[in-house]
C-alpha cells in the first residue's frame, strides 16, 4: 500500500459518523437513480417521504413557483407560435442558438465545436424533458444542451417543456432521471441570480439574465406534424 493509499484509508476509517442516523435504504425503489462518480456503493434512492399537499393540476403550481424564482412561462400551441413568441419577447435578439427542431435559429448548437463560439448568443433555445412543480424548476442535461455552455453563456434562455412532463416534487423527479446517462445535468429554477451584495437580487450575474419556459408538446405530438 502506497503512502497516499494509507493516508486515505486512515481518513476514511476515522470519519465521524452523522449526528442523526441515516435512514435504512435497503429497499431499492428507483433503480435508475445512480451515480456516475464511481461511488455507487454510497448511493441509493431517496427515502420514502410523505408528500405535502400539491394542487392536482400541477401546471399552475409550476408556473407560480417559477415566477417566484424570477422566471416566466407561457402556453403556446405549436412550433409557429414558439417562433412568434420568441420574436415578441426578444425583438432585439441578433443571435438565436437553437437545440430543438421547433426553432431553426440563426445558429444550430449541434454545429458548435468550441463553447467560446456561444459568447455572442442572445437567446438560447432548448427542451427540458422534466419540470418540477414544487420548485418551479426544469431538468437539463448534456443530452438537451449539446454544449453545456449554452445554458450559461446565453443572455436569455428559452426552455420548451411538455406540460404532461411536470411532476409534483423533487423526489418524483429523481425517480425519473438517470444520473449516469449524462456527464452533466442540473435543475434550473429561474435565471442566474445573486443576492450577496447588500441583499439586492441581481439577475444574470453568473449566467442567463432571464429564463422563459414555453409550455408546448414535443413536435412529434403536435397535430398536423408530418414527421
Amino acid at each position: 500500500m502506497s503512502s497516499r493509499e494509507s493516508i486515505l484509508a486512515n481518513v476514511r476509517k476515522n470519519l465521524p459518523g452523522p449526528a442523526i442516523p441515516l435512514p435504512d435504504l435497503d429497499e431499492f425503489r428507483g433503480k435508475r437513480t445512480v451515480s456516475a462518480l464511481g461511488y455507487k456503493e454510497h448511493f441509493n434512492t431517496l427515502p420514502e417521504v410523505h408528500h405535502y399537499p400539491v394542487n392536482p393540476d400541477l401546471l399552475p403550481t409550476f408556473q407560480k413557483q417559477l415566477e417566484a424564482m424570477g422566471g416566466r412561462s407561457f402556453i403556446v400551441a405549436d412550433a409557429a407560435e414558439i417562433g412568434a413568441k420568441i420574436a415578441e419577447l426578444f425583438p432585439q435578439a441578433k443571435v438565436v442558438c437553437s437545440a430543438v427542431p421547433e426553432v431553426a435559429g440563426g445558429r444550430r448548437v449541434e454545429k458548435v465545436s468550441d463553447p467560446q463560439e456561444l459568447n455572442d448568443v442572445d437567446v438560447g433555445v432548448v427542451r427540458s424533458p422534466l419540470g418540477i412543480a414544487e420548485a418551479g424548476a426544469v431538468w437539463l442535461s448534456q443530452s438537451e444542451l449539446f454544449v453545456n455552455a449554452l445554458g450559461v453563456l446565453s443572455q436569455h434562455l428559452v426552455v420548451l417543456l411538455d406540460p404532461a412532463q411536470v411532476v409534483a416534487t423533487m423526489h418524483d423527479a429523481y425517480e425519473q432521471i438517470d444520473l449516469s446517462a449524462s456527464p452533466y445535468g442540473l435543475f434550473m429554477a429561474g435565471p442566474s441570480a445573486t443576492g450577496d451584495i447588500e441583499g439586492v437580487i441581481i439577475h444574470g450575474a453568473q449566467g442567463a439574465r432571464s429564463l422563459t419556459v414555453l409550455l408546448v408538446e414535443p413536435l412529434a405530438n403536435q397535430k398536423g406534424n408530418s414527421q
